[in-house]
């Protein structure tokens, strides 16, 4: 059954030197309990595609296209009825735990103010309810760690702690934005088991937003490429790994360092990623590309299926897998 789904959504925000288009024609479905990844350079349009969905745009940007939930359109609706979906049905992971918690609040008041808040129960109920999730994150002596202030925790504590927050309502979907962004691979790998096995235990679906292609092969069953706000190829994570169509993925999986390859050093794609207050006419990723044609300078490509996946390039699909 569907859960979410996003249609031709876009992102635009106002700004002093012009229109910026950070997300242009998003388009997915996610099922319940199903992951999905989105994946891409920084300024790809991965968080601002998220921060829409959630109704948390800067007050510069503005969203179209379509966002619907169990069939219901969510994007755009007045901020009290966003409020009963934010952390209801839908709740999100932000990218830096350090600061997205309150550094002169305790823990525990931070985590009983969403359950005061969204569900309405006494104080003690949620003290009760926040040493159970803090223990379902594995995070020893629950019950003391909630006198405690943000900075006391190391940064992967603060992560689990975050991920507690977000599944207090017990969510339906889970958006994770970058959640193992400066912690050590060990810690990484601590977290994204965790995430993996809370969804698992709750049936939460989840989204994970990520520019590093090494935590998605396990962690999500589809993947989502991104690159100037654009689709540049979707489809299953397994055939999108072992056969990418796409020379922008081609080029994000050659940057990923593998242990079944001597490699003096990581390739990397050349250049920037685009100006999105001034995107190419034609294909965003065409001056980088090591395949362009002439027209993908001046022709956007259709999103079109390729056996498992479905692409957005000009280049045939023998040409990139050669």
């Amino acid at each position: 059954m569907t859960l979410l789904e996003i249609d031709n959504l876009g992102v635009t925000f106002d700004t002093a030197d012009g229109d910026v288009h950070a997300v242009n024609g998003l388009s997915l479905k996610i099922n319940e309990g199903e992951s999905l990844a989105i994946v891409g350079e920084s300024g790809s349009g991965k968080s601002q595609s998220a921060f829409a969905v959630m109704g948390l745009l800067a007050k510069n940007g503005r969203a179209t296209g379509s966002v619907k939930l169990d069939g219901s359109e969510i994007l755009g609706l007045p901020e009290r009825k966003l409020n009963r979906i934010r952390a209801e049905q839908i709740a999100m992971i932000f990218q830096d735990p350090m600061t997205s918690l309150n550094p002169y609040l305790k823990i525990g008041a931070q985590m009983s103010e969403v359950l005061t808040l969204h569900k309405g129960i006494s104080r003690k109920q949620a003290e009760a309810e926040s040493v159970q999730m803090l223990d379902a994150v594995r995070i020893p002596d629950a019950a003391g760690r909630l006198n405690m202030y943000p900075h006391e925790f190391s940064g992967g504590m603060r992560q689990r702690i975050m991920i507690a927050i977000s599944l207090l309502c017990r969510p339906r979907l889970l958006i994770a934005d970058e959640p193992t962004t400066a912690l050590d691979v060990t810690v990484q790998a601590q977290i994204m088991t965790l995430l993996a096995e809370i969804q698992k235990e709750f049936g939460t679906a989840m989204i994970l937003i990520t520019h590093d292609l090494g935590i998605v092969a396990d962690a999500c069953e589809c993947t989502i490429v991104l690159y100037g706000g654009r689709v540049m190829e979707q489809g299953p994570t397994d055939d999108l790994f072992a056969k990418p169509t796409h020379p922008y993925t081609l080029g994000l999986l050659k940057a990923v360092p593998r242990l079944d390859i001597d490699q003096d050093e990581l390739e990397t794609i050349p250049g920037e990623p685009p100006d999105m207050s001034r995107l190419p006419a034609g294909c965003p990723f065409c001056p980088r590309c090591g395949f362009s044609k002439p027209r993908c300078s001046t022709t956007q490509p259709e999103l079109r299926l390729e056996g498992q996946l479905r692409r957005a390039c000009h280049a045939d699909v023998a040409e990139v897998a050669a």
